[in-house]
């Protein structure tokens, strides 16, 4: 079985993760799973902002194409990377257990987002915690924060922003969780949509590969991750329009929040769905339905 992934390090111990998983769910010795390390055109353009380049998708396409011409048998991937909608024979065959879906601040000059200095630097190439931290921080300065984990570690370091935020799931996985200066609630800050998740893809009309990847399914991930898409596919949400939700569950119950906002962060339209586990999928797209009649034409200007 080979399995297709970025190559930066966090996504290795993604795959890396995946790999583990099967090998335990079937007895099989780890090392004979492959995992082949494939570029993508996010990972190539790293000086420019992703909304510049086409978005969601970025990080995904090589690597789907490689699945579909069976180079590979099942992509790993971030799920927060996903585009809305898959192409054509490919499925999401299993989700892996979700790990905290909530953004870190991380900063030398202040404890909290609401400590910086005003007028500081904000490093970040995300236009959902930008919009998010100029909601509750109209003063500060927006600079473009791209690269991997470690890359943006280095250029906080060097002063080229006085703080920034990353994925804590991301942090975890390296075990650089303790580099955070804070955790953002997500009252202050909703996550990303299926922040947090790892997906495992596999060719639709590969059924033998399906049924091996779906023993690893991680259900709780995937109802909320089912949700939290849904609210995606409603807005035809981008890198380009400021999106966020999460989702969780209570017992035999899933709740739902979602937002969009503008890009300046001014103005915030929100929606909260409840129901069954079952209805995860038709909430989160009510609840996009909703956001799109809130924000109408506003949203992502």
């Amino acid at each position: 079985m080979k399995i297709g992934t970025r190559g930066s390090p966090l996504a290795l111990i993604q795959a890396g993760l995946a790999r583990d998983a099967l090998a335990r769910a079937h007895g099989l010795d780890p090392q004979a799973i492959v995992i082949v390390s494939i570029t993508t055109t996010g990972d190539r353009e790293r000086n420019r902002a992703l909304a510049e380049i086409g978005g969601k998708g970025l990080f995904t396409k090589e690597i789907e194409e490689a699945l579909l011409a069976g180079e590979i048998d099942v992509a790993v991937h971030s799920m927060k990377d996903m585009p809305a909608r898959l192409p054509d024979g490919l499925v999401m065959a299993a989700m892996l257990p979700r790990d905290d879906p909530r953004d870190a601040f991380l900063s030398a000059v202040a404890a909290t987002l609401t400590g910086l200095p005003r007028g500081a630097r904000l490093g970040s190439s995300s236009v959902r915690r930008a919009a998010q931290a100029l909601h509750l921080r109209p003063d500060l300065e927006i600079v473009p924060f791209r690269g991997n984990v470690e890359t943006r570690l280095r250029k906080l370091a060097e002063g080229v922003a006085a703080a920034t935020f990353l994925a804590q799931a991301g942090l975890n996985r390296l075990g650089l969780g303790d580099k955070a200066t804070a955790v953002m609630s997500v009252e202050e800050m909703l996550p990303a949509l299926a922040q947090g998740a790892v997906g495992l893809e596999t060719r639709a009309d590969d059924t033998v590969i399906r049924d091996l990847v779906a023993a690893v399914d991680d259900a709780a991930t995937a109802v909320t991750v089912a949700a939290e898409r849904g609210f995606l596919a409603a807005l035809d949400g981008s890198c380009r329009t400021p999106i966020a939700g999460l989702a969780t569950i209570a017992g035999e119950r899933v709740r739902f929040r979602g937002a969009a906002l503008t890009v300046d962060g001014r103005q915030v339209f929100e929606a909260v769905r409840e129901g069954g586990l079952g209805e995860a999928a038709a909430m989160g797209a009510d609840a996009g339905h909703e956001v799109r009649r809130l924000g109408g034409a506003v949203i992502g200007s």
